[in-house]
């Protein structure tokens, strides 16, 4: 696998292989690779000629700055993992090498707008994140111009938004991949390294909520407001501090909770365990897993 530290480099190998005629499957990460990213990569090149993947913490996307502090960034242990599971390119760089004009401020970065999917829980919660991700995403297809893109079912709302954002762009294809959950129902996450023993265990009431709404869903229940507040007494029954417990029509994203008789529902939640903040998903109206 190849190894390139400056995103102009990495558009340079982009175009010499797509003008051999190879399909580029794109997997666009913040590193502190886990076996859910891995399982995109591997999708990524066996739908396509090759998998290439982005390792960026990108600065725009944190209105925490202590959170993106503690981010963790380990560049050759992700591209090791990578190289193992079949990547045949990985690329980073800093703020000023993907934003040129920038000089590396923030300041002197021209965000997108994220459109209406940005709108109401994790965007209300995380003021500005969604342009940062907007951005940073339409800066990468701008360089990789890939044939397919893949991100993963947890990061719900983001996957909304960069649905839009494909849209507008005219591409490329987005595949959104199912969440990986660890055998004890955690769903996988950059941010369980920073998980005590018993915060592990903690944090297995998001799952529970979500596998009790869905239980719900699939005996009959239908109204949004039963079912957050399912998931919020059962994932309130434990030591986190529950953010929100939401249900929204995933092929429809609202800001507010829809009102009356679902036809479909995707469970949302974010809460903190101890100082890590946490969010997960499940689609409620899908086939139990």
């Amino acid at each position: 696998m190849e190894r390139i530290d400056h995103p102009v480099l990495a558009a340079q190998w982009c175009d010499k292989r797509r003008a051999r005629g190879a399909r580029i499957g794109f997997v666009p990460t913040m590193g502190a690779l886990h076996d859910g990213h891995l399982a995109l990569v591997r999708r990524a090149r066996e739908e396509n000629d090759v998998a290439v993947v982005s390792i960026f913490v990108n600065p725009l996307q944190f209105n925490d700055p202590r959170d993106y502090e503690l981010y963790p960034r380990d560049f050759g242990a992700d591209a090791v993992l990578l190289d193992v599971t079949g990547a045949a390119m990985a690329f980073t760089g800093t703020l000023a090498q993907f934003f040129p004009g920038s000089g590396g401020d923030l300041a002197n970065v021209p965000l997108r707008d994220p459109g209406a999917a940005a709108e109401g829980l994790e965007g209300e919660r995380r003021p500005g994140h969604f342009a940062g991700v907007a951005t940073i995403v339409a800066r990468l297809f701008e360089l990789v111009k890939p044939a397919r893109a893949y991100f993963g079912e947890k990061d719900f709302q983001q996957t909304r938004v960069v649905l839009e954002l494909a849209r507008a762009l005219g591409g490329p294809p987005i595949e959104v991949c199912p969440t990986l959950r660890e055998p004890s129902g955690l769903a996988m996450s950059s941010r369980n390294a920073r998980l005590s023993p018993q915060q592990r265990v903690d944090a297995l009431a998001l799952s529970r909520a979500l596998y009790a709404a869905q239980s719900a869903w699939q005996k009959g229940e239908r109204d949004a407001d039963a079912l957050c507040a399912l998931l919020a007494r059962v994932a309130g029954a434990s030591p986190l501090r529950i953010e929100y417990a939401e249900v929204r029509d995933p092929e429809r994203w609202t800001a507010a909770r829809p009102r009356g008789a679902l036809q479909r529902a995707q469970g949302l939640l974010a809460a903190y365990c101890g100082d890590v903040r946490l969010i997960d998903t499940l689609r409620l109206d899908g086939a139990p897993r």
